[in-house]
């Protein structure tokens, strides 16, 4: 199926800074970096990830959903976006 990414290059800038902040992280345990710093650039990157998160899902229902529910069925849609925060 194809998806509408009407906000793709807000992700993907979003995505590129959250993986030099991760560069950054592993750089950081690499050099022994004091433990509450390494945990400040974490939670930064948990928050960034969780925005960029919210973008994708606000598209999802906004386009795929809506597609969805006429093509398939409320029990499917349901289904599928109950097990992407189901999962460990």
């Amino acid at each position: 199926m194809n998806h509408v990414h009407k906000n793709k290059e807000d992700v993907l800038k979003r995505l590129k800074i959250i993986e030099g902040h991760l560069k950054k992280i592993i750089s950081m345990v690499e050099s022994d970096s004091y433990c509450v710093d390494v945990l400040q650039q974490s939670s930064a990157v948990r928050s960034a990830l969780k925005k960029t998160q919210d973008i994708i899902l606000t598209n999802h229902m906004e386009t795929c959903v809506m597609a969805s529910l006429k093509e398939e069925g409320k029990e499917k849609v349901i289904s599928e976006l109950v097990s992407i925060y189901n999962t460990k």
